[in-house]
């Protein structure tokens, strides 16, 4: 009986997964330290909401909206609120779920084992087949303007008319699938 359990419990073992990096879930949108979200973000706070559809849509979206003719699209996008211009800046942001699949890399330990054939880097790069990935999508903003550096800081005045406005401006990215609508709308 023991030697069952023993065995049941090996196998369940070699087909588990062990998660090495879970992506973050955004209900709504977050704001927080860009380096706190990923390394190669600035420091300035940051409007961060998941983005569902493909990479580069939202760049469309921001040069049809704004109609910028592929001119600073990422930098310095230029908008309004109460006659005070604001500018934004925005990152797509990749961050993968990383996996560990321990069945097959038992598997070709024992036949990298057995043919005498070593090469453990294979083991430790992201590219290797036992990796299971899926990546998430995240558009990161920064808010700036003349008078104020980062406009989403807890001390900014501008602070809540900020965040109303791109709240409004995710649920429009996030609702319109034909980005001229937008050209319209304004």
């Amino acid at each position: 009986m023991k030697r069952t359990i023993l065995y049941i419990g090996f196998v369940f073992l070699i087909q588990s997964c062990i998660p090495l990096r879970i992506a973050p879930t955004i209900e709504d949108y977050k704001l927080t330290r860009g380096k706190k979200f990923k390394r190669s973000l600035s420091k300035r706070q940051m409007f961060i909401f998941e983005d569902p559809k493909e990479a580069g849509h939202f760049y469309d979206y921001v040069n049809t909206k704004f109609d910028l003719n592929h001119e600073d699209v990422y930098d310095d996008v230029p908008f309004k609120i109460d006659s005070s211009t604001f500018f934004f800046a925005f990152y797509e942001v990749k961050i993968p779920d990383k996996t560990l699949s321990l069945g097959p890399l038992m598997l070709d330990l024992v036949l990298n084992a057995a043919l005498d054939n070593e090469d453990p880097e294979r083991y430790v790069s992201n590219e290797s087949s036992d990796m299971i990935r899926r990546d998430n999508w995240y558009i990161a903003m920064e808010v700036y303007s003349d008078a104020e550096k980062d406009c989403l800081q807890e001390e900014s005045l501008s602070r809540e008319l900020v965040l109303k406005y791109l709240r409004a401006l995710k649920n429009e990215y996030l609702s319109t699938h034909n980005y001229n609508e937008t050209v319209f709308k304004n």
